[in-house]
């Protein structure tokens, strides 16, 4: 008799979850609250969380104490209840003193969860490199001190002092610290030891930067909102096999490769985390490193979901970001994507941009190479005219100068080659010695 074969889940059971949504009255956001929510919803199933409710307050002004109103305290908590679940996730960054109420009130069995820190969770699920990693720690860190909240109730107890009383013997008396304080300390140390290593890797980043910038080649950041399709449109420029998947930030760390233009040229084109409404300040300022990609860029690609219902509030997102950036000066092309699964394009007729825009399907490659033209017609429309004389010897500045710019005229003397044209800003020292 053969033996029986048992498989068994080894799998974790997902979380079940409880969403709350807010809105002031007088306030005019991006998405409505239950957009917000159904975006919500997509970022707890990426953290591998069910979501099995949903409910929502519009208010004048967040409740002091708990940021909802005390009945609706007790509708969240009645719901978590018949519903079996043991999340609740608020659609906004909860104040500490918010969340330690929270806590206090739904119990032990219940956590209490914001947008943040649902996005950091993300974000270290996702992050792969060492660089990825430490920034995401660093985010994680600098969220959760002011926020020792009940999972740290046992360190309320003293170190010394009355902890050991007062006949506690030697090495217990004294003034005494609780070990909340000790904790804090420690993370306030973890932070500054993840802030040097990070300070270090940015110094190897810019070291790498700038060798890269002596190749010359100009640089396009691909930027947009969350699951735009910026990798798979990576892949499909390039031939590249860059990680892709249909979830929100499925892909964190950046990721460069050469693409080759329809007019000869090469350019760089570089993947960056993707954006999205309400990006905690605390992603920001810990992906600095990664984001001062999109600020050293020659341009910018503007990915769009064309497909989704919110695809103008997404692309406001995205630009509220890039000015927060201080980038937001650079051009830019829109490649509106995902047509392949576009039903209805009134929407994106509709659309009145400012920037050249292409419809395009990076998973079949529809329009990809309309994009491409018009990249490198804005690309061209960056360079410097200038004439030059370069001597025969210099067979190195002659390909250079074809390579990276676009050469309009040559007329050839005893001692070398005059060139008409343009080069990109960046090359111009490089030819100084040698303008006419």
């Amino acid at each position: 008799m053969s033996p029986v074969t048992r498989i068994h889940d080894t799998a974790p059971p997902r979380e079940r979850a409880l969403m709350v949504g807010t809105a002031l009255y007088d306030s005019d956001p991006l998405l409505t609250v239950e957009e917000s929510l159904d975006e919500l919803a997509r970022l707890a199933d990426t953290a591998g969380i069910d979501v099995v409710g949903q409910t929502m307050q519009r208010f004048e002004k967040p409740h002091s104490a708990t940021y909802i109103g005390p009945g609706k305290v007790e509708e969240v908590k009645a719901l978590l209840e018949e519903l079996d679940a043991g999340v609740v996730i608020f659609d906004d960054e909860l104040l500490p003193r918010h969340q330690r109420e929270l806590e206090e009130i739904f119990g032990e069995e219940i956590k209490v969860v914001d947008r943040t820190a649902l996005i950091l969770d993300i974000f270290a699920q996702h992050a792969q490199t060492r660089e990825g990693k430490l920034q995401v720690e660093l985010a994680q860190l600098e969220y959760r001190l002011p926020r020792l909240t009940r999972m740290w109730t046992h360190l309320a107890r003293q170190a010394g002092g009355r902890a050991g009383g007062a006949t506690g013997g030697v090495g217990l008396r004294g003034p005494g610290e609780t070990q909340l304080e000790t904790d804090r300390r420690e993370i306030g140390r973890r932070i500054a030891l993840i802030r040097e290593e990070l300070d270090a890797v940015r110094a190897h980043r810019e070291r790498h930067r700038s060798k890269r910038q002596q190749t010359e080649l100009q640089v396009v950041a691909i930027v947009g909102y969350t699951n735009a399709g910026k990798s798979t449109l990576l892949n499909r420029l390039s031939g590249a096999d860059v990680y892709a998947a249909d979830q929100l930030f499925a892909t964190l760390d950046p990721t460069t490769r050469k693409v080759n233009m329809p007019g000869g040229r090469e350019v760089l084109f570089t993947d960056t985390v993707g954006f999205i409404q309400k990006l905690p300040t605390q992603i920001v300022a810990a992906f600095r490193a990664t984001l001062e990609e999109i600020g050293e860029a020659d341009m910018l690609l503007h990915v769009v979901d064309a497909t989704h219902p919110n695809m103008a509030a997404q692309i406001e997102a995205v630009e509220d970001t890039l000015a927060e950036l201080e980038v937001d000066h650079l051009p830019m092309v829109v490649a509106l994507n995902k047509a392949d699964a576009l039903h209805d394009r009134a929407a994106v007729d509709a659309l009145q941009l400012s920037v050249p825009a292409a419809l395009v399907s990076a998973r079949t490659g529809k329009g990809i190479d309309e994009l491409l033209t018009l990249v490198e017609a804005t690309m061209v429309g960056l360079l410097e005219p200038v004439r030059v004389h370069i001597p025969y010897e210099r067979g190195d500045l002659l390909s250079l100068f074809y390579e990276r710019g676009q050469v309009d005229g040559e007329t050839h003397s005893g001692t070398g080659v005059k060139l008409y044209g343009r080069l990109p800003p960046r090359l111009l020292p490089v030819f100084a010695d040698y303008t006419e």
